[in-house]
């Protein structure tokens, strides 16, 4: 028997992933709490390296939690912006020589697109209990708080993914480049995520502990790998989807993606601002991360996300 929207006859099976949410968009920890027991109870989806404690990764992706944003901003005489008036970069940075070089390619991106890094925060996280390879790439991470001059909401988000995009194409082809990125970029959403195990991402990252930490919905990944080895950047959700990968004709899509890219044009984006998004998809990265960046495009492109998934 159905009980109200639910029916038992909507299963559907997703190893590996879940999704939950308030139907009324009432933000709360409790949410956040389930959504990660919930990523708990998927820890046979995930791999296991010999060392027994690197997971193949694990991640969250929540509405950015204002409130605590907000408190922690004050502690460091900070005030944050409304809600939907700044975004969050959160960033993955070598921890070795070049991570000056990627901070100050940061910062360059900002400035040539007319945005502003109002606080750079420090995400606190725990390494200790870290498997010998999760701790042998473990990056710095660090959130950029960012604002633009009268934007906010989608267009402050379509402005994070350009500057995502141009960082991207500024670290192409320097030493340590594929331990250089960024989770999310977003005025609406942050992803936590690592080359963990699912009960390791609470245990990891201090925020997700903490009861101020609130959101409304909550996208949890456990990962098995399938045809790439584990990284941190390949931990998933990634920026708008959780997938479970084995896509057999990953090469053929990329490919036909390349040779569309010729032909793109664009009411959101210049041509010159096109330049800097492609390519769009990138053959070092998993099935599901190029499906996210052809999801992630077309939405920026002013697409409706249900007709993209369609």
């Amino acid at each position: 028997m159905g009980k109200g929207l639910y029916s038992e006859g909507f299963e559907k099976d997703a190893c590996g992933i879940g999704f939950i949410a308030q139907i009324d968009n009432r933000k709360s920890h409790k949410l956040v709490k389930d959504a990660l027991k919930m990523l708990h109870k998927m820890e046979h989806r995930g791999g296991v390296a010999a060392d027994d404690q690197t997971g193949d990764g694990a991640g969250l992706l929540t509405q950015i939690p204002h409130d605590y944003f907000e408190a922690a901003a004050i502690m460091e005489g900070i005030r944050l912006p409304e809600r939907g008036h700044y975004g969050v970069a959160m960033t993955f940075l070598p921890k070795t020589g070049q991570k000056n070089l990627f901070d100050s390619i940061i910062y360059e991106a900002l400035k040539e697109l007319d945005l502003t890094s109002f606080w750079m925060r420090k995400v606190m996280t725990h390494g200790d209990e870290l498997g010998e390879f999760a701790q042998s790439n473990e990056p710095y991470i660090r959130q950029y708080f960012i604002q633009g001059q009268g934007l906010s909401g989608i267009d402050l988000t379509r402005k994070l993914y350009l500057f995502r995009k141009l960082t991207e194409f500024k670290a192409r082809g320097l030493d340590d480049a594929k331990h250089f990125y960024m989770t999310s970029a977003s005025s609406h959403v942050i992803c936590y995520k690592g080359e963990l195990r699912t009960w390791q991402l609470d245990e990891y990252y201090h925020d997700l502990k903490q009861k101020e930490y609130l959101s409304a919905f909550a996208i949890v990944h456990s990962r098995f790998s399938t045809n790439t080895l584990p990284e941190w950047r390949l931990a998933q959700p990634f920026r708008f989807i959780a997938h479970n990968g084995e896509i057999n004709t990953i090469k053929g899509n990329i490919n036909k993606m390349l040779s569309r890219e010729a032909l793109f044009k664009s009411t959101h984006f210049t041509n010159e601002e096109l330049d800097v998004l492609l390519p769009i998809c990138q053959a070092e990265f998993s099935d599901s991360a190029n499906l996210d960046m052809a999801v992630e495009l077309l939405v920026m492109g002013g697409r409706d996300l249900e007709r993209v998934l369609a």
